[in-house]
């Protein structure tokens, strides 16, 4: 492939630089969260706010002081959770979030995480059970769909990922990562005509979504159609000068400007 299309998002609960996935805040149980004068909810609150500070290391110490006063505690262990996954230390990030979903399997939230840390872990295929469990118990959120289809992506069984990612833009129309996905595997597939039609209805969605004159560039390019190409990628370069994608760009619109100019030379020589 041409374009070097960027690796699959794993979304990350606590990079709210990203844009994607919005945490919610505390687990969503079935009661009413109250502040008491107690220890254990001394050193949940406390690692909580080191949580939402980026101060993982510091908040794990915190969220084992507060399971070991209480061990029923699904907050702590989802915390507990969660920071060991942004400490990049997968298995046991695992194991604590395992625990917090036998305490309180209702929770998308637990599961959701689950999910994202065996794709990060690189299990996409023990991911998948537990982004199914997150969607029974919250379906009208795409996030945990979207990831469905990637770990099925990640699985190699593409048209089961393709099939994920139509579906869910037919049922969130202005889900944009969902069109954005698909059109990225039908490229990886080498089905350039059909990722140009996806990557048209995005722009029909967002017009400012610049990504996708670049994408419909390479699908152009690769079926031939130079004149196409040259203007989609020009278009983006107009718009995203200083892209990580940019420099491609330029050097596939030299190399077709060279490849026109060697076959008017041609022309003029019969």
């Amino acid at each position: 492939m041409f374009f070097k299309t960027a690796k699959k998002t794993i979304i990350n609960n606590d990079d709210l630089n990203r844009n994607f996935y919005k945490p919610t805040g505390r687990l969503k149980l079935n009661y009413t969260v109250k502040t008491y004068s107690n220890p254990e909810n001394s050193f949940f609150e406390k690692a909580d706010e080191l949580r939402r500070k980026n101060m993982y290391k510091e908040a794990v110490a915190n969220y084992l002081n507060a399971i070991l006063i209480d061990r029923k505690n699904a907050e702590s262990y989802y915390g507990l959770g969660v920071c060991y996954k942004n400490l990049k230390q997968y298995a046991k990030a695992v194991k604590y979030l395992t625990t917090a979903s036998e305490i309180n399997p209702e929770s998308y939230e637990i599961y959701f995480e689950l999910g994202l840390c065996h794709l990060l872990e690189g299990i996409p295929c023990g991911a998948i059970k537990n982004f199914i469990r997150a969607i029974q118990i919250n379906p009208d959120n795409p996030e945990a769909i979207l990831q469905l289809g990637i770990a099925h992506e990640l699985c190699e069984e593409y048209d089961l990922a393709l099939m994920i990612y139509q579906k869910l833009i037919e049922n969130s129309p202005k889900f944009i990562k969902a069109y954005d996905n698909k059109s990225t595997l039908l490229m990886k597939l080498g089905k350039y005509k059909e990722a140009s039609v996806i990557l048209h209805s995005i722009l029909k969605q967002n017009p400012e979504y610049y990504k996708a004159y670049a994408g419909i560039g390479v699908c152009f390019d690769k079926l031939g159609k130079r004149n196409d190409a040259q203007r989609y990628y020009r278009k983006f370069l107009s718009e995203e000068p200083f892209s990580n994608n940019a420099e491609f760009i330029k050097n596939r619109l030299d190399k077709i400007s060279e490849r026109k100019n060697l076959q008017n030379h041609l022309r003029l020589c019969k």
